[in-house]
This record gives structure tokens, C-alpha cells and sequence, in this order.
């Protein structure tokens, strides 16, 4: 919930409290509620979100999990990696017919083997279970792989991996990992994660799959069907989400989500046939029923009612994978466009020397920078042990997915006519493109996770600062710190993060930090307003939602670039002038995209404007559909 009474009456209070109390703050600067961005040199207090994205809905620049970029690989881990790389990539490039396998809607079993022997359906299980035993980092590189040449086949060893056995890895106890694992890394067994029914796209509790416990309390007994699941037909073991009676503190018993690892040999497990799809046809997705599946008490994962939480957080430990993917598909789409462009000539010259094209190629290629930053200092986030990365995950997966849906239309449209043939390739990467802004949460529906989210950080903070106004005079030092959170002076601020040291960003991108700090302190006002303005309503306020979701989704690849580019300098990679030069272009635009949402919050044209797209909707629906007359009259 979001706690967030904090009405005009108690600001009120508080300013005529401030007026009696010497404090050095101007009572005009407090009252507009501008924010100061605070660094973080201070040693974290214990249980305290550290969180970037987090911290911008507190008007703080967590730079801790920024600077310096994730460096986290060993040598000998980078070693390891580049025996992997090179043969894998050559596989898929050699070997590996994408064309064939998208057209028959399935991967040759020969070829489906040789994976399983290269290792790639058990990359982050542990050596000891018969896997690879990759780091998050080192993974991502891999998954480049899979999105450079098939994100068909991809999606069959993400299903497996990602989320498929993910739970068991994440949550299982020894007894499960011995039991699964070991087969599972090898792929003599494939994974598959069931959570989506016919009823619960999205809306994950709305769920109608059941386990019942026996009443000799040995098994449950699970009914229940499942659909769109990847690898449902070709699947060995389940990951299933199903509804249990669980008895609350009170001694009510309420339906909670439950989670279970499935063997399809329990029987009473079946699928059915292969859906059509539009794109990642070479994957198997089909439904997947339960008919009286009597599951092992031991094949529970956590608690009864610790479902929701397996789910959502297998989830948000497989979104960093899609972000890498990506972005080896884009890197991938900038290589065929430049190939064309510097040797397809129109009007006497080379396309590469058109403008137009050159903006285009530019776009593509800070798309690139920008979601290939987020996955790498996504990656050595988790890899450094920090557990709260849930925000940073969803965005990642926007933004990827968006970015690369972006990439592959302008290569499409930059090879013309010759784009739109299937020889050329490219329509077969847009139509497997398409479902990534769709599955694994939503991009609608993630933005809404990543405003909320934040949102109820902040307004527990604000709900403590309520319970102070009720008492200003015996909670003066709550006050005075709150004030001190929020006042600033922001050309401190940027100095505190541009220098020399590695925690600090270069001094060549000192007017990127400016405008990182702006958006920063603009945000965090931005935040208070909404939360003041709407309080717990806030919830049903989802085209501000959605506002607030594009400033931080664009502040934080702003963060990410400005990271990465100072370390290209400081550690004088051979690229770092031009990666100075992406993440300065890219500041420069995401700056004024994240004001102009945020001034959106607040101006009364845009809101009218809002209001009256909401009325469009209504009408239409109400309608049936195009209420305005045709031209024609029929």
C-alpha cells in the first residue's frame, strides 16, 4: 500500500513549524519541493534499498551500484568465457539453419542434441549439478549469441533455463537440486515455467490451476491447465504456480499461489498441439493440462503461499538474459545495414553518405549502446550479490525489446524493397522480435511495476514524515532531516560525482552528469507532487504512471552510459572516444525526453490533452468501434 496522506493542512503545519525553528533553509525553495540529489560516499544503512532506480523516487542519485562500471570477471572467468564464445558462435553461424528451422516450426532433433553436448541447456547450473556454472555476466555473452543468429532457438533454451528451472535453482532445497539438476544442465530433461492461463494474462493471481493436499498429507493432488507455455511440448519437468488453501495469522484460510516442480512421469500431464505463431516459430509453445497430478509434498518449492514470490522473482532473475539477447540482435542488424549502405549506391552516391540515413544508422546504434549498458551493469550488479535489482530488470526488458523492435524496422526500411524479402532475413527477426514486448511481463505492464514500485518507496518515507507533523515540536530532528534530504545545492552534487577517482564519472562527461543531476532533482520533485496530489488513487492514475515509468526508464540509461563511457576513458579503451561520444548524444536527447514527461505531470494543456484521449477511448469503446462517420457517409 502506498502511504500517502499528506494533504495541504499538514504542509501547512510543517512550514509554520519551520518558521518558528532556526534552520538554514529558504522557505521558498522548500515549498516548490525541490529536491536535492544526494551522492552516496556515506556508508549504506543496513536493509537499505541501494537501488538506482529506486533511489530517483526519493530524489537521491545512488551511485554506488553506478561507479565504477561492473568489472567482475577474473581473468580466468574471461578465459573460460572466450573458449565458450567463439565455437558457440561458430555453431550457430556454420551449422545452424535458422531459415530451415523457422519454416518446419521445429529444430531438427540432431541439431537440438549437439546443443545439449555443447553445454548450452545447463550454462548457469553449477559444476557440481553437471553444468557450466557461469556468473550472470558471463551468461549475458553467451545469450548475445542466441540473439545474433536465432531468437527461435533462444527462446527454447531461455524457457529451459531462465525461468524453466530457475526456481529450483533460485528456491530449491539440496534434495531438489540433486534430484533435477544434474539432468536438466545436460538437457537428457527440459524445463518449462507455467504460470499464464486462459483467464490470467497479466493479473498472475487471478490464477485457476489447484493443488489440493492429500488427506494423508503426502502429495497434492493438482488440476489445472496452462497456456502459451514455451517448451510445453517437449518438456520433462514444470515449474507450475497453482492455488492452495493456506490458513492466515487470523485462522482464516484464504487461496495463496504455491509453486511445485512437476515431472511429466507423475502422469495426468499432457499438452497439446503446437501453436502457430507469428514469429520464434522453431520453439515449441503449446498448453499444458493437469488432470489429478498427484505431486510429492518434497516437490513444493519454499512455503505454502510463497508462490507469487517464486514467480515474480524467477521473473526479474531472467529479464537481465532478454536484455543481452537483444542486444546481440541489434548488433547484428547494425552490422547487415552498414554492409548495405557502403556498398548500395541511389543517385551517384553510396546511401551511407545520405543524411537521412546517417540519423537513421546514429539512432540504431545508441539504441544499441544504451540497452548493451544497462545489461552489463545489470549483470554486475547481480553478480556483485546486491538483491535488489527488480527495477532495474524491468527496465532493462522495456527498453531492450522497444530498442530492438526499432533496430530491425529501420534495417528493414534502410534495405527497401530487398528488406521486405524473405531471402534477405530480416522479416524473420522482426516477426521474432514482435513477442518480446509482450511476454514475460508486459512493457505496459512492467512500466506500471517500475512506477508503483517506486512509488511506495517514497510514500513510506512520506507516511513517516505524516506521523512527525502530528507532533512538529517533539519530532523536529525527522523533520530537519527530511528538509535536508530535500534541499541542495546542485552544482555541489555535480562535483561530487565528476573527478578522477573510478567512483566518480570523467570530467569529459561532466555535462552529461548536469543533466543526469537535473533529471535526478526534477524526478524526485515530480514524484512528491503525484503522491501529494493523488495518494493511495495514485494506482488508478496510469497514464501519469506511465509518464513517470519513461523519465526513470530514460534517466537510468542516461546513468548507465555515463558509467560506461567514463571507464572506456579512464581504463583508455580503444573505443573511448566514440562511446564518450554516444553516451554525450544520448544524455542530450534523454535529458529533454525526461523533462518534457515530466513536465506532463504538471501542465494543465497536457493534462486537458490526457483527459480527452481517455474520452476517445470511452467513446470508441462504447461505440463498438470508430464512432466518427465515414467521408462517404457509408
Amino acid at each position: 500500500k502506498l502511504y500517502t496522506n499528506f494533504n495541504k493542512t499538514k504542509q501547512t503545519s510543517m512550514i509554520r513549524f519551520l518558521s518558528r525553528v532556526r534552520v538554514p533553509v529558504r522557505s521558498q525553495i522548500f515549498t516548490r519541493h525541490i529536491a536535492r540529489t544526494q551522492t552516496t560516499d556515506t556508508k549504506p544503512q543496513a536493509n537499505e534499498n541501494r537501488s538506482f532506480v529506486a533511489g530517483l523516487f526519493d530524489g537521491q542519485l545512488h551511485t554506488d551500484q553506478l561507479f565504477p562500471y561492473p568489472d567482475t570477471l577474473s581473468a580466468d572467468q574471461l578465459d573460460t568465457l572466450r573458449l565458450y564464445v567463439e565455437p558457440t558462435d561458430k555453431f550457430f553461424r556454420e551449422e545452424f539453419n535458422s531459415a530451415k528451422y523457422d519454416e518446419q516450426a521445429f529444430v531438427d532433433p540432431e541439431m537440438m542434441e549437439q546443443a545439449k553436448r555443447q553445454g548450452a541447456f545447463g550454462l548457469q547450473i553449477p559444476e557440481r549439478y553437471n553444468g557450466m556454472g557461469l556468473n550472470n555476466t558471463q551468461y549475458c555473452r553467451m545469450t548475445e549469441i542466441m540473439g545474433r543468429h536465432d531468437l527461435g532457438f533462444g527462446i527454447v533454451l531461455g524457457a529451459h533455463q531462465s525461468i524453466g528451472l530457475k526456481g529450483i535453482l533460485l528456491y530449491g532445497n539440496e534434495e531438489q537440486k540433486e534430484k533435477y539438476l544434474p539432468r536438466l544442465a545436460t538437457g537428457e530433461q527440459v524445463a518449462a515455467y507455467c504460470l499464464t492461463e486462459p483467464a490470467s494474462g497479466s493479473d498472475a493471481f487471478s490464477i485457476k490451476t489447484r493443488a489440493e493436499l492429500s488427506p494423508d498429507g503426502k502429495s497434492y493432488v493438482l488440476n489445472g491447465g496452462k497456456i502459451w507455455i514455451s517448451n510445453g511440448g517437449i518438456a520433462d519437468i514444470f515449474t507450475v504456480f497453482a492455488k492452495t488453501p493456506v490458513k492466515d495469522r487470523s485462522g482464516i484460510v484464504k487461496d495463496r499461489i504455491s509453486a511445485f516442480i512437476v515431472e511429466r512421469a507423475f502422469g495426468g500431464v499432457t499438452h497439446g498441439q503446437p501453436e502457430k505463431k507469428m514469429g520464434i516459430k522453431c520453439s515449441n509453445t503449446a498448453e499444458v493440462h493437469f488432470d489429478n497430478v498427484k505431486v510429492p509434498v518434497e516437490n513444493r518449492l519454499l512455503a505454502e503461499g510463497d508462490g507469487f514470490k517464486v514467480a515474480m522473482n524467477i521473473l526479474n532473475n531472467g529479464r537481465f538474459g532478454m536484455a543481452g539477447a537483444l542486444s546481440g540482435t541489434m548488433r547484428m542488424l547494425i552490422e547487415r545495414t552498414v554492409e548495405h549502405v557502403r556498398t548500395r549506391r541511389q543517385f551517384g552516391d553510396l546511401l551511407s553518405n545520405f543524411g537521412v540515413i546517417q540519423e537513421k544508422i546514429a539512432n540504431m546504434t545508441l539504441r544499441h549502446y544504451v540497452t548493451e549498458s544497462m545489461a552489463y551493469q545489470l549483470c554486475g550488479v547481480m553478480d556483485s550479490g546486491v538483491t535488489e535489482f527488480q527495477l532495474e530488470a524491468a527496465i532493462s526488458k522495456v527498453f531492450g525489446s522497444e530498442s530492438a523492435w526499432m533496430v530491425v524496422d529501420e534495417a528493414i526500411q534502410i534495405h527497401g524493397g530487398m528488406g521486405f524479402m524473405r531471402d534477405c532475413g530480416l522479416e524473420r527477426v522482426l516477426r521474432d522480435l514482435r513477442i518480446f514486448r509482450i511476454f514475460e511481463g508486459s512493457n505496459e505492464i512492467l512500466r506500471l511495476f517500475v512506477a508503483l514500485q517506486g512509488l511506495q518507496l517514497a510514500g513510506v518515507k512520506l507516511k513517516g514524515l505524516e506521523s512527525a507533523l502530528k507532533s512538529p515540536l517533539s519530532n523536529a530532528s525527522t523533520l530537519l532531516n527530511f528538509i535536508g534530504g530535500r534541499v541542495g545545492i546542485h552544482e555541489v552534487s555535480v562535483s561530487h560525482l565528476v573527478g578522477s577517482r573510478d567512483t566518480m564519472a570523467d570530467p569529459l562527461l561532466r555535462e552529461s552528469v548536469e543533466q543526469l543531476v537535473r533529471c535526478v532533482n526534477h524526478f524526485g520533485v515530480a514524484v512528491e507532487r503525484v503522491l501529494m496530489l493523488h495518494g493511495k488513487e495514485v494506482v488508478h492514475q496510469q497514464i501519469k504512471l506511465r509518464k513517470l515509468a519513461e523519465a526513470a526508464i530514460d534517466t537510468y540509461g542516461m546513468a548507465a552510459v555515463v558509467a560506461r563511457a567514463s571507464n572506456a576513458v579512464r581504463t583508455q579503451n580503444a573505443t573511448w572516444e566514440h562511446q564518450v561520444l554516444l553516451a554525450t548524444s544520448w544524455c542530450q536527447e534523454a535529458h529533454e525526453r525526461v523533462l518534457w514527461h515530466l513536465r506532463g505531470l504538471r501542465d494543465s494543456d497536457t493534462l486537458n490533452l490526457d483527459r480527452s484521449k481517455v474520452r476517445i477511448a470511452e467513446e470508441v469503446v462504447a461505440e463498438g468501434g470508430p464512432k466518427a462517420t465515414h467521408p462517404l457517409g457509408f
